[in-house]
């Protein structure tokens, strides 16, 4: 079967590792292991000397001037892009997480256009997740109308949105009043290699402590308080629980001779990446009461056959009952005490919690089962085209 040609669009190059949390890179690995892939180039076309002054702005203010800018702009900006386009005879245009990128992009007749991200603008704003987080008087009323209808044109003239959740595709669909068989619903994998099944650590209960593990860049927004106070009402009531932090050094008052910094963790690096991965075999679970709308950390948890703990916000990808736990948003850390309970001194209720995760893991959080799953309906579209 010939390779389909595919011209890869995001405003960050995916040669960078880090952005977008890795996901960047990982889908255009995956698209690459199975498609020639040609990445198209950030530039603005003339307006590249503005882009570039934008870049130099702080970071906060930079990264929603230069997304806007982008969006609004349309046509107006993406002259170069079209032109590659045109003449590198693809037969997809396929865009990741920047919905900018693909503002006033135009293939030729007869290729398709796909996108995916794990949110949209206005979706995102609309949802409890994006609340948390708010946004200015002068924005709502002016900006986010604009926002909704550039990108709004977007999703419109796309032949394939690919949602890594059904809470996303579920608010698009309603907020875009996009047609049927236009989205689907493609779980992300984890930003790790395959680590292998292991053995899980012995299972918490008498004489063994409760090994609890956040991964938190960002210490209140990955819910690191609400951990923390879990693990002090878990030793109120007698469990010698333990917490490890990935990621970042929480403030003095959530500190105590019970919690363990492992530092920032870049997993490009090889004593890293081991470190990282021998945090996660020793832990029992992730505790991650964030508010995000997917979150790898539990694809990358759930690699490890480790079950998670959260609340049910978003797009997490994690089965209640089966691979873990979703508490209600507001729970407390009381509330993910209680949901830990059930666990200790349960051996076979808990094995069978990180079986589950780790068959998650094999079956839909990887990054293989993603792009097999996307060139499929990528082709499909094609022969129906």
């Amino acid at each position: 079967m010939k390779p389909l040609k595919i011209a890869y669009l995001c405003d960050i190059d995916p040669v960078h590792v880090n952005p977008y949390s890795g996901g960047n890179h990982r889908i255009h690995g995956a698209l690459a292991a199975r498609a020639d892939v040609t990445v198209l180039p950030q530039s603005w076309s003339w307006a590249e000397p503005l882009r570039r002054a934008i870049y130099k702005l702080p970071d906060a203010a930079q990264l929603r001037i230069r997304w806007r800018t982008r969006l609004l702009a349309g046509r107006a900006l993406a002259g170069r892009t079209n032109q590659m386009l045109r003449d590198g005879g693809f037969d997809v245009v396929f865009g990741a997480y920047s919905v900018q990128s693909m503002a006033g992009v135009r293939p030729p007749p007869g290729a398709l256009k796909v996108f995916t991200s794990d949110a949209t603008p206005t979706t995102y704003r609309n949802s409890d997740v994006g609340a948390v987080y708010g946004s200015s008087r002068l924005t709502r009323l002016l900006i986010d109308p604009l926002t909704f209808r550039a990108e709004s044109r977007v999703y419109s003239a796309a032949d394939l949105l690919l949602w890594p959740s059904h809470w996303l595709k579920n608010a698009a669909d309603a907020t875009y009043g996009l047609p049927p068989g236009k989205a689907h619903v493609l779980a992300w994998g984890a930003n790790v290699p395959d680590p292998g099944k292991s053995a899980p650590p012995p299972p918490p209960g008498k004489g063994t402590p409760l090994n609890l593990l956040i991964i938190a860049r960002d210490w209140h927004a990955k819910g690191g308080p609400i951990a923390f106070d879990t693990m002090k009402a878990l030793r109120a009531r007698g469990i010698d629980a333990r917490l490890t932090v990935i990621g970042c050094k929480p403030p003095a008052y959530h500190m105590n001779e019970f919690v363990t910094l492992t530092g920032a963790l870049d997993k490009g690096k090889p004593a890293d990446a081991a470190r990282f991965d021998a945090t996660l075999r020793a832990a029992h679970v992730l505790i991650q009461p964030s508010v995000e709308s997917y979150g790898f950390a539990f694809c990358e948890a759930a690699a490890h056959g480790l079950p998670s703990v959260c609340f049910d916000l978003g797009g997490v990808p994690v089965r209640d009952g089966v691979t873990g736990r979703k508490l209600p948003k507001g729970s407390s850390p009381e509330d993910f005490a209680d949901a830990l309970m059930p666990w200790l001194d349960a051996p076979t209720r808990y094995h069978a919690l990180c079986h589950a995760a780790r068959l998650d893991y094999e079956t839909r959080l990887n990054w293989d089962a993603w792009a097999d799953a996307a060139m499929e309906l990528i082709r499909e579209k094609l022969a129906n085209r």
